[in-house]
């Protein structure tokens, strides 16, 4: 079969969370690219103007933008999340809320856990031979939700699922180049282990010239690297995380995975099924091959005693949370959450007459009022945004925050 190895194959991407921080950004270099023919962006509010403000660049890829679909009885699926994913390539998934000032990635756990398992639903039903790149945090976990999503569907294709780390690699090398006074793209670090704190791990031992720097400076560098999200949502004091760097990050990742489609040698880092360690998804260097797919998972080489040291401290937290995920979408099939009482239906009702703002209301009870986001989507959600009807709280209205930044 050859899918999309011809270079005549028409090569489509589909950005879930297209109006969000990384999402815009993202969608604009998608935009902006030579080798894609069409970029479908989708949100839950904003993508028509993003899709539009995006035409008028002077490329050849056709953008759309999609929204979910309307309510209907009986239901009859989301027709805009159809659209977005049909004969899709690659399928790159932003969506979520974004950290703030003192929360981890896995802090983001009960939000966008929700949010993914609904798009890869959707990735399953409509595109289940495209390639998923999973950017929402925490990509330890969501890249096993996604998974455990693809299976129950029956269409699970390991070499079809990753996560993206390479806002890691991009962090090493210009962290190492700065060290080394050259120019990061004469430095390519391979990163291991996740995607979150101590579970990323550089291998500065491999590349050359960084043995030379003093063992204080390469400790102080390998922490930089798994804290570099950290540096960034404090210097923007609460007004997002790391948007910009990830979209670049994620462009790389899509043009290296494009780039195998088309036959070349491409080989980059990439957080997937694994056997290399007793982690059950790690991320090392993976050969892409002519269908989108990881073709080969590489070893990751030799490690100096200290970087030996980090991978047997990561490993336990890795699979933690790696089991979290695979937890949450093995839970019961029913609402993990009591029925709403009396006193938040009255407080939703008047939610979506737009008596309420968007603030948390008193009369929703703790459990339902978590936070800002969620008070806001449950606004949406009784107004009938969401139109694939089974899940309407509280995972779909988790799923409504995806835009809300």
């Amino acid at each position: 079969a050859r899918a999309y190895s011809s270079s005549s194959s028409h090569v489509k991407v589909a950005v879930l969370g297209a109006a969000g921080g990384i999402g815009q950004p993202l969608s604009l270099l998608c935009k902006l690219s030579d080798s894609i023919d069409e970029v479908a962006c989708y949100d839950v509010v904003g993508t028509p103007g993003v899709a539009a403000d995006l035409s008028h660049c002077p490329t050849k890829a056709v953008i759309t933008g999609d929204l979910p679909s309307a309510g209907t009885w009986p239901p009859s699926g989301n027709s805009g999340l159809e659209r977005t994913l049909t004969g899709a390539s690659v399928v790159v998934i932003p969506a979520g809320v974004p950290r703030k000032p003192g929360m981890t990635r896995d802090d983001l756990f009960n939000t966008n856990a929700s949010i993914v398992q609904t798009l890869v639903e959707g990735c399953a039903k409509y595109c289940p031979d495209a390639t998923l790149a999973i950017i929402s945090n925490p990509v330890n976990s969501t890249v096993p939700i996604a998974a455990e999503v693809l299976k129950k569907a029956g269409v699970y294709k390991p070499a079809k699922l990753c996560g993206v780390t390479t806002l890691d690699v991009c962090r090493a090398n210009t962290f190492l180049a700065e060290k080394l006074g050259c120019s990061p793209k004469d430095i390519d670090v391979t990163v291991i282990g996740g995607h979150a704190g101590i579970t990323i791990l550089p291998l500065l031992s491999q590349v050359p010239g960084a043995s030379s720097l003093p063992a204080d400076v390469l400790d102080a560098l390998t922490v930089r690297i798994q804290f570099g999200g950290d540096e960034v949502v404090k210097a923007k004091a609460g007004s997002g995380s790391a948007t910009l760097s990830m979209a670049y990050a994620g462009y790389l990742f899509t043009e290296g995975v494009i780039k195998a489609m088309r036959g070349e040698e491409v080989v980059q880092c990439a957080y997937v099924e694994s056997t290399l360690t007793s982690a059950q998804y790690f991320a090392s260097p993976c050969k892409f091959g002519p269908d989108g797919g990881v073709a080969e998972v590489l070893p990751f080489g030799p490690l100096s005693s200290y970087e030996q040291g980090w991978l047997d401290k990561l490993l336990p937290d890795l699979q933690k949370q790696i089991d979290k995920g695979v937890s949450f979408v093995k839970r019961p099939e029913s609402d993990p959450l009591p029925p709403l009482a009396a006193r938040e239906k009255a407080a939703l009702r008047a939610l979506s007459r737009g008596r309420q703002s968007a603030a948390p209301s008193p009369d929703l009870a703790p459990r339902r009022r978590a936070s800002h986001e969620r008070a806001g989507a449950f606004r949406r959600v009784w107004a009938g945004a969401p139109a694939w009807g089974e899940r309407v709280v509280p995972a779909s209205s988790t799923y409504i925050v995806l835009s809300l930044r």
